[in-house]
């Protein structure tokens, strides 16, 4: 792995000459997470996900970008970006790796609220690089089999296994979909894509009370297990 914000200008050059290099780039978001998880959570654990991927497979890693689309946690603590915003500076910074001819980027996405923006930007980096890049976005949480939550069992779960900077004394349960049929938790769904408060009122989607540093753990080791399958798959277009 060659985490590139600690790099210097003539090794990194000298790197990225010798060979292809894959890069990633980590998005995340800063919004409310209840009580008992910092506001950073959602950029912790992607960037946590993308240097184990970087790690595994010696890709470069970029920096995080801590800034996501999070409006729908108004009028709980958030700071966000719109979605076209967010989306420019994606296609800014694969062009600006073009440039440094970088022609292969993973765009690894750790928040809910980034799914629109990040939709078909390999479809228009193709066409803006005249097909001289390949670009994959990317959902950690779509490579584990537990349902993901907001600051609810998985989320807290998966802090606990990378971090200290988590009040596990101060979780409470949010809201429980257990027992709903399909389309109550569909529309309860629009609502918290509009309303994240209405839709949980304290703003956490799940039950953390029992979130263990220990599955935690399993369920990291679970994505970057099928999240780097994929990786390998989307570059060698074969499944492993």
């Amino acid at each position: 792995m060659t985490d590139i914000k600690t790099q210097f200008d003539p090794v990194l050059r000298k790197t990225i000459s010798k060979k292809k290099q894959i890069a990633i780039i980590p998005v995340g978001s800063i919004e409310q997470h209840g009580p008992h998880l910092p506001i950073s959570t959602d950029s912790d654990i992607v960037t946590e996900v993308a240097k184990r991927i970087s790690e595994k497979y010696g890709y470069l890693l970029l920096p995080t970008l801590n800034y996501g689309v999070s409006y729908e946690h108004a009028p709980f603590f958030n700071l966000s970006v719109r979605e076209s915003t967010l989306r420019i500076v994606l296609i800014d910074l694969c062009l600006s790796l073009l440039s440094n001819n970088i022609k292969k980027v993973f765009i690894i996405n750790g928040h809910h609220g980034n799914l629109k923006p990040i939709k078909n930007l390999d479809v228009k980096l193709k066409e803006i690089s005249k097909n001289k890049q390949q670009v994959f976005s990317l959902s950690y949480w779509h490579f584990m089999k537990r349902e993901f939550d907001h600051a609810g069992f998985v989320e807290t779960s998966l802090m606990l296994a990378i971090s200290k900077n988590v009040k596990i004394n101060l979780a409470k349960k949010g809201l429980i979909t257990d027992g709903m049929t399909k389309q109550q938790i569909v529309k309860i769904g629009k609502l918290a894509n509009q309303s994240f408060p209405k839709a949980t009122k304290n703003g956490i989607w799940g039950d953390p009370t029992k979130a263990t540093k220990k599955e935690g753990q399993v369920i990291l080791d679970e994505i970057i297990k099928n999240l780097g399958k994929k990786c390998q798959t989307c570059l060698t277009g074969h499944i492993s």
